[in-house]
């Protein structure tokens, strides 16, 4: 393999904040999922994602979701690996998915809004917690 080719490859499973920020303000067709716990999403997360802790993804769970459009799964980033969890599920449950490289806290760091709630910090619920 080639070192464009690997780059390709990267880039059709990896996106950045500003891409999915830039995609957003043009009205592309995408979703965030954030997949950490209720209560971490209860505390911050992407404005517009849904959550859908990686624990719980089935063909149920994601009944819900849209097939025609790009997922783009988050976490709060390095330290956390929810993002690659959740995007593992959704690809064999046969979505288009793409990871958001560093998560949350790269958002957070690019300057971008974020919601917050009323819960304060939470775990992302990587630890094993049930909730997740």
């Amino acid at each position: 393999m080639k070192a464009e080719d690997f780059y390709l490859a990267k880039l059709e499973y990896e996106t950045d904040s500003f891409d999915v920020y830039s995609a957003l303000a043009r009205g592309e067709p995408l979703l965030l999922v954030d997949g950490r716990s209720a209560a971490a999403f209860a505390a911050e997360t992407i404005p517009g994602a849904v959550n859908l802790p990686h624990r719980t993804i089935d063909a149920a769970s994601t009944g819900h979701l849209p097939q025609d459009v790009l997922l783009v799964a988050f976490c709060d980033g390095i330290g956390c690996n929810a993002s690659t969890k959740t995007a593992l599920a959704l690809s064999r449950l046969g979505f288009r998915v793409k990871e958001l490289l560093g998560g949350l806290d790269w958002w957070k760091r690019d300057g971008y809004a974020t919601s917050q709630g009323s819960a304060g910090a939470a775990s992302c619920g990587c630890a094993g917690e049930a909730t997740c």
